[in-house]
């Protein structure tokens, strides 16, 4: 509910924010890359929303503590990036104004929607949070009914938990670091231009066999995929170092820096994550987990009983009768447990 009132306000906030801004957009004014910043800014907005509706749907269905979690830190970045933006977007209006591209009054026709949007985040951020004690109290039962008391084996499906969820936060930034390189920045008669296109759908099958691999608990797979996150981790330090290096490119990454830097710089900070609990979790093969994991959709008591699972009627050959459980009616009686 929390979630859907945020989506629906911002979405409505920035499709207003896009049309305002292209009809003030004048003849020639497509060609200039200020232009591009803003659409691209809005359309990464409105994935991220419905990449949020799709991640709490897959974490409510999993029950995963973790990834509910991560999706107020996943608002949080979404604040710090709607915040970022606004400057940019201010930058990029002053570059096409000063051309004579831009209708100059959008600015202020449209700052206060734009300081709206991290003020509606920051609030969506604040009532998730409280959403999110009361499913971890709910979740973290149903995962002691799932996992038992084992301590050991609590901690390795915790880190497994973490992996799996940072899986999802991966593909999101690297996604939208991605499509602004290649937007605003990037030549299209360029090399470069293919090669960061070819990278989305080797990425996404990346991370797609790294959950695989660690469900099957393959270490081959899993030591080829951790060389392959290392392998992206100096990618996006390689650009971060080049986003701020004097040259002959250096104007290319004005319109987007900041947005850039803050994309590159927490997509950073989840590939060291990521590659330290897929190391966890490789040393974690062969201890017991995989059982767990293996069908992974945890079921409440509630669930269990809609489905069945409690108690189970089977017919009792000696009596031509029915019997429950595992007593028949001609002993000691039926009985229901719930462990």
């Amino acid at each position: 509910m929390t979630l859907n009132l945020q989506r629906r306000s911002l979405v409505a906030m920035v499709i207003y924010v896009f049309a305002k801004f292209q009809t003030s957009l004048k003849n020639g004014a497509s060609h200039q890359t200020p232009s591009h910043t803003i659409p691209t800014f809005l359309a990464l907005y409105i994935f991220g929303f419905i990449y949020q509706l799709l991640l709490v749907y897959d974490a409510l269905r999993l029950k995963n503590t973790i990834q509910v979690i991560g999706l107020c830190i996943y608002n949080v970045g979404l604040l710090i990036y709607a915040a970022v933006q606004m400057d940019q977007i201010q930058d990029a209006v002053t570059s096409l104004d000063r051309i004579q591209k831009i209708d100059p009054t959008v600015w202020e026709t449209t700052k206060p929607y734009l300081i709206a949007i991290p003020c509606v985040i920051a609030l969506g951020t604040v009532l998730m949070s409280v959403v999110a004690w009361k499913l971890y109290d709910e979740f973290a039962w149903t995962i002691y009914k799932h996992i038992s008391a084992d301590l050991r084996m609590k901690r390795r499906y915790l880190t497994f938990q973490i992996y799996i969820a940072l899986l999802k936060f991966d593909f999101f930034f690297f996604l939208g670091f991605t499509i602004q390189f290649v937007v605003v920045v990037v030549d299209h008669t360029n090399i470069e231009f293919y090669l960061t296109i070819a990278a989305i759908p080797v990425t996404i099958i990346i991370l797609f066999m790294a959950a695989l691999f660690t469900r099957k608990e393959t270490t081959p797979g899993m030591i080829s995929v951790i060389i392959l996150y290392i392998a992206g981790l100096a990618y996006f330090l390689f650009k971060l170092v080049r986003m701020y290096q004097p040259g002959p490119r250096q104007h290319l990454y004005n319109p987007v820096r900041r947005p850039l830097t803050t994309f590159a710089v927490i997509t950073v900070i989840l590939i060291i994550m990521t590659i330290v609990n897929a190391c966890m979790c490789t040393a974690n093969f062969g201890r017991g987990l995989k059982p767990h994991i293996a069908g992974r959709k945890l079921e409440s008591e509630e669930e269990k009983l809609a489905h069945g699972n409690v108690t189970e009627m089977m017919p009792n050959e000696g009596y031509g009768a029915w019997k429950y459980g595992t007593e028949g009616m001609g002993g000691t009686g039926s009985r229901m447990t719930i462990d």
